[in-house]
């Protein structure tokens, strides 16, 4: 079980599209944004975990037309969000838009997020602690990876608001948006790659 929860604690924090939008929500519109989009984020994490322990993923992800389609669609949103990023010039606005995304746009980006997808894959079909009792370990799983996400996700929320307020040279905030984006980039294609 310990394996199991150091597993979920590096395969979360790593960058990726929801921590790192998490970040982009709590840098252009507060706290109060965040923590409801965490709260999206948080509901689509677990639909997709339900998706994946369900075997619903299994059967969707079945049918190579629809794989390749989402595949392509998600690629690109999230593509949009890393360029976006990137292009916030020096600014650390990490997201351009004049809304925040609230509940819902966090449960959209969890649905067509890959790295949500390869992640809970691997944490709920690998690291067995309880054959014995296999619905016992998948409710166990669930509550750690839960109590680990959660502080998680308002750590990066925290790290956005704040490097907001830090009023950075305008260099290290380009710099700070071009790394953000190509550490999202990547960890879709890593996501993308593992996955397929």
């Amino acid at each position: 079980m310990l394996t199991f929860a150091a597993a979920v604690f590096f395969l979360i924090i790593t960058p990726g599209p929801g921590v790192l939008s998490t970040a982009g929500v709590g840098a252009a519109f507060g706290a109060a944004a965040g923590t409801r989009y965490v709260l999206g984020l948080f509901i689509g994490t677990n639909l997709v975990c339900l998706a994946i322990v369900s075997g619903l993923t299994a059967v969707l992800f079945a049918d190579e037309r629809l794989r390749v389609v989402l595949f392509f669609a998600s690629l690109a949103y999230l593509a949009w969000i890393a360029l976006s990023i990137a292009f916030a010039g020096s600014r650390l606005a990490f997201i351009e838009r004049t809304r925040p995304p609230g509940i819902t746009g966090g449960i959209m980006l969890q649905a067509i997020n890959p790295k949500a997808y390869a992640v809970n894959t691997t944490l709920f079909t690998g690291f067995g602690f309880l054959p014995s009792d296999i619905a016992t370990e998948i409710a166990l799983k669930f509550l750690i990876v839960n109590a680990i996400w959660i502080p998680i996700h308002f750590a990066w929320l925290w790290m956005g608001i704040s490097l907001q307020r830090m009023n950075l040279p305008d260099r290290v905030q380009r710099r700070i948006n071009i790394a953000m984006a190509v550490s999202m980039m990547l960890v879709v294609l890593l996501a993308a790659t593992a996955s397929a």
